[in-house]
């Protein structure tokens, strides 16, 4: 007899939501990305746990790219076998998001932020997905050749064709971000969301003045990222496992970034989350969300345990002042090697 899936009755309980910007759209405190750990070469079966575990705990939101694999579009098939054989009765209370934006085939028409690029890549997206429809579709960089015009008439026309219900952006700076949403409102489109990356160990959208002009703008901002690809948990303070991202996969984190400085910073913080109550990993995602200008951390997986451990954090945000002065003392200072 087959596995069918039923939802937990209790599964809004443990999650807080949180408005987009100035949109009508909540995100869930703590999303699900697939960029890492839902490709070809990974277990299915772990996939739709996983899944499973995050509807269950009451992430509503899962968010991936059209190149999200290996092999590039391989995530958003093993999503779209998993929303058909689990997630059919429960499309509507769940919030699936893709981009486009990096390579994603080849020849002058599959990358960057063409209206081409982006009509094509998200007709694509939906096959895979077996979708009429996403929540948000996102540009995913900035293109600094194509007009920004075009980019958001793209977005505008994806949205008012019904293939996308919000339009957003990623990795986008502030000038560009400003400008974006200026285009967006003359169009009367919703630009509710940008994504970047964000941690304790990278404050890029602090630096470059995204954190405060998306408030001030009215967009909601979702970060990636948070745990800088696995360096604030605990997983390296005795090594690096035989299953950890540096042994499996190098090309985002690799075992040179482990300095001796480095592990003494993340050694300070596990302290400090301990004195909290928390593991490392919750701590640093409690951070992101200590204030109200993120609306969503994104958080990947490699197991349920993962997700359930992770929750958690949406009712744990609160920081006193001196433990966020030593998150800075700790994490602000140069490593040494």
């Amino acid at each position: 007899m087959a596995d069918v899936y039923v939802a937990s009755d209790r599964r809004y309980e443990k999650m807080k939501y949180n408005r987009v910007g100035r949109s009508g759209l909540k995100f869930p405190a703590v999303s699900l990305g697939f960029w890492h750990n839902f490709g070809s070469g990974d277990n299915y079966d772990t996939m739709k746990a996983m899944c499973r575990t995050a509807f269950d705990q009451g992430i509503t939101q899962f968010d991936l790219a059209n190149n999200y694999g290996p092999v590039y579009g391989s995530a958003e098939e093993n999503l779209g076998r998993i929303l058909r054989e689990d997630f059919a009765p429960y499309r509507d209370e769940l919030v699936i998001t893709t981009k486009a934006g990096y390579d994603m085939w080849p020849g002058p028409y599959g990358d960057w932020g063409s209206k081409k690029y982006l009509t094509a890549s998200l007709d694509q997206s939906l096959k895979r997905l077996g979708l009429p429809y996403v929540d948000v579709f996102y540009h995913h960089r900035m293109d600094p050749e194509t007009p920004l015009e075009e980019t958001m008439e793209a977005l505008a026309s994806i949205v008012r064709s019904g293939k996308a219900l919000y339009a957003g952006i990623s990795n986008y700076n502030e000038e560009y971000t400003l400008r974006a949403k200026a285009i967006m409102d003359e169009m009367h489109c919703p630009l509710i969301v940008n994504q970047r990356r964000y941690s304790i160990f990278d404050r890029g959208i602090e630096d470059d003045g995204v954190k405060k002009c998306c408030k001030e703008a009215g967009l909601g901002i979702i970060a990636f990222s948070p745990l800088a690809q696995g360096l604030l948990t605990d997983k390296y303070l005795s090594g690096i496992p035989a299953d950890s991202r540096i042994a499996r996969d190098g090309r985002f984190l690799k075992a040179g970034d482990l300095t001796e400085g480095r592990l003494n910073q993340i050694r300070a913080l596990n302290e400090l989350a301990g004195e909290r109550g928390q593991t490392l990993a919750q701590m640093a995602l409690s951070w992101i969300l200590k204030d109200d200008e993120v609306c969503s951390v994104l958080i990947g997986a490699s197991r349920p345990e993962q997700i359930e451990e992770n929750v958690s954090v949406a009712a744990h945000t609160d920081f006193t002042g001196a433990e966020l002065r030593r998150i800075d003392e700790i994490s602000l200072s140069l490593p040494s090697k």
